[in-house]
């Protein structure tokens, strides 16, 4: 059942990204039907993964995921929520969310679940924090590099941009870690 809900939700979002690419396409609004191609492309991701391998889909990453790639692609691209100022530090928030239940996911692809109540419910909340903002430093790692060699402005507000960012992403970690805690510790009870 998670999985055909999963599938629908990408199907949907990647339609509605090719109806943006058609609409700004017309248009001629070059910035915005190439946003959407890259929806379109971002958004078929687990339909590649359904058709071609025997993944097992996450629900909370996939959800987090479609609704990263409309916050980010949809609202903060083409409709300018990245104006609001305020849109870039809720992004890597989610983006922290994100990770952390990508964190979730390769615990349990990594342990065996007759294991995991034998083990400490902190486990899975470090292992998902550690994730989170490992990737929220990576991508700031990311920014300061183009930055630099590409004379980009990425960090649009230099180490204070930065700092906001890794925050948000650990706030974000925080929150999936305390999911995955609580799960564990359900688990183990059961």
């Amino acid at each position: 059942m998670n999985r055909k809900v999963i599938l629908i939700i990408s199907l949907a979002y990647t339609l509605f990204m090719a109806a943006m690419f058609v609409v700004y396409f017309q248009k001629g609004n070059a910035h915005s039907w190439q946003v959407a191609a890259a929806g379109i492309l971002c958004g078929a991701v687990p339909l590649v993964l359904a058709k071609f391998t025997k993944v097992k889909f996450n629900m909370p990453l996939m959800v987090s995921y479609i609704v990263f790639l409309f916050a980010s692609q949809y609202l903060g691209s083409i409709l300018g929520f990245y104006g609001l100022g305020w849109w870039d530090t809720f992004l890597h928030l989610l983006s922290g969310v994100l990770l952390g239940f990508l964190a979730v996911a390769l615990y349990e692809r990594m342990t065996k679940s007759e294991a995991r109540p034998l083990v400490s419910s902190w486990l899975p909340f470090w292992f998902v924090l550690s994730f989170a903002v490992f990737g929220g430093v990576v991508w700031e790692i990311y920014e300061f590099s183009f930055d630099q060699l590409f004379n980009m402005t990425l960090q649009g507000g230099g180490n204070s941009d930065t700092m906001v960012d890794l925050i948000s992403d650990t706030a974000g970690g925080v929150a999936a870690a305390v999911w995955a805690f609580l799960s564990a510790k359900r688990k183990a009870g059961e």
